[in-house]
């Protein structure tokens, strides 16, 4: 009986011991929290493991993460695929058709939103401006520069090759005009005004030739004798090709004058700004003018520049993680958790191995103490 009391009070001494042995060990784990000091002295085994080791631990887990869990493999894997790729692709699809292409918002509302305020009249300013300085430049260019210099030599060539067609034309009128009634009324005034300007030698002639009629057909016959000799074509072709090249060297001022380009330019801004009406194609939304803008976009632009964008992100992908710093960012929030919180976390996740580890530390101390009592009552 004396040796069955002393192996159960050794077991139990041994389960006893076994049993807290692990139970401080795992409290010593975390706590204490800081370090415990007797004056200048530090008591050892303060503060507990995980506090005193809490720097080396946070740069340990920001090493684990960076290079086993979030690796620029597992973001490509994860975000760079193809049901990613039509996610992202059907969202921005539905949001320019719900945003952008909506009857509830005009282009205008949408320049106002964006910052821009008075886009039509700024418009309309720099439309001003630019008339302004392209008629001045117009001016200039028309005053300082003869007609030669402006027209284009194949222009030049074809108005040289068309004077003596016009030649052609005008002695082909003239015989026209001389031949009608109109021309006979003419050469039958001419004549009276030049005999009656004569005086008494002009009667003296009307006199004897009677009536002034008579000598109509005389001079109509002349005339057209004058019209079709090949010597009149080359007279007035030579005349017109004189013209031309003299017409060549002038500027358009000393041609026609001095024109007026004040006038002209407040017409021509005038004629712009009603023909844009800008303040009112502005007040209409973007749908008015593009119908089916959105599906256009969505067959013809988004996907394009949603791959484009992929393709972009996935080549910057490494550069960004690595400018993201996940291993000091980790670090950084381990190292900032309060002990509490890091040692609320661990206990909680490793709750039941813990109490599985303080109760093995008590079997193990009971095995061990009955060891110990049948060793010590056998000798």
């Amino acid at each position: 009986m004396h040796t069955l009391l002393s192996i159960l009070f050794m077991t139990v001494v041994g389960a006893v011991i076994g049993g807290l042995t692990n139970f401080i060990a795992i409290k010593m784990l975390f706590r204490p929290h800081n370090p415990i000091y007797l004056g200048s002295w530090r008591l050892p085994f303060t503060p507990g493991l995980i506090p005193r080791r809490r720097d080396e631990l946070a740069k340990q887990l920001g090493k684990t993460v960076v290079n086993y869990l979030l690796t620029p493999e597992m973001f490509r894997k994860k975000l760079f695929t193809e049901v990613n790729r039509r996610i992202v692709e059907q969202w921005l699809n539905d949001k320019i058709k719900e945003n952008v292409f909506t009857e509830e918002k005009t282009i205008n509302e949408w320049i106002q939103q964006i910052g821009i305020i008075n886009l039509p009249q700024t418009i309309e300013g720099k439309i001003d401006t630019i008339v302004v300085e392209q008629m001045n430049h117009l001016q200039h260019v028309l005053s300082t520069n003869s007609i030669e210099a402006l027209l284009p030599e194949s222009w030049q060539a074809k108005a040289t090759t068309k004077i003596p067609e016009i030649s052609r034309y005008i002695l082909q009128k003239g015989e026209s005009y001389f031949e009608s009634e109109e021309g006979y009324q003419t050469i039958k005034r001419l004549i009276d005004d030049f005999l009656d300007s004569k005086g008494t030698l002009g009667g003296m002639i009307q006199m004897f030739l009677g009536d002034s009629s008579s000598l109509v057909g005389r001079v109509q016959k002349e005339m057209n004798k004058f019209f079709n000799a090949p010597g009149t074509m080359v007279l007035l072709t030579n005349l017109l090709t004189s013209e031309w090249q003299k017409l060549k060297v002038q500027s358009v001022p000393q041609l026609l004058g001095e024109l007026d380009f004040t006038s002209t330019t407040t017409r021509i801004q005038t004629y712009v700004k009603e023909e844009l009406q800008l303040e009112n194609r502005m007040d209409k939304p973007l749908v008015y003018y593009w119908k089916d803008g959105a599906e256009w976009l969505a067959q013809n632009i988004v996907p394009q520049l949603i791959a484009k964008g992929f393709v972009m992100a996935e080549d910057q992908l490494e550069e960004a993680i690595n400018r993201l710093n996940l291993q000091e960012i980790v670090r950084e929030q381990v190292d900032s958790f309060p002990v509490e919180v890091l040692e609320d976390l661990v206990l909680g996740i490793s709750k039941r191995e813990f109490k599985m580890i303080t109760l093995l530390g008590y079997v193990l101390g009971g095995v061990i103490g009955v060891i110990q009592g049948v060793i010590v009552t056998i000798f």
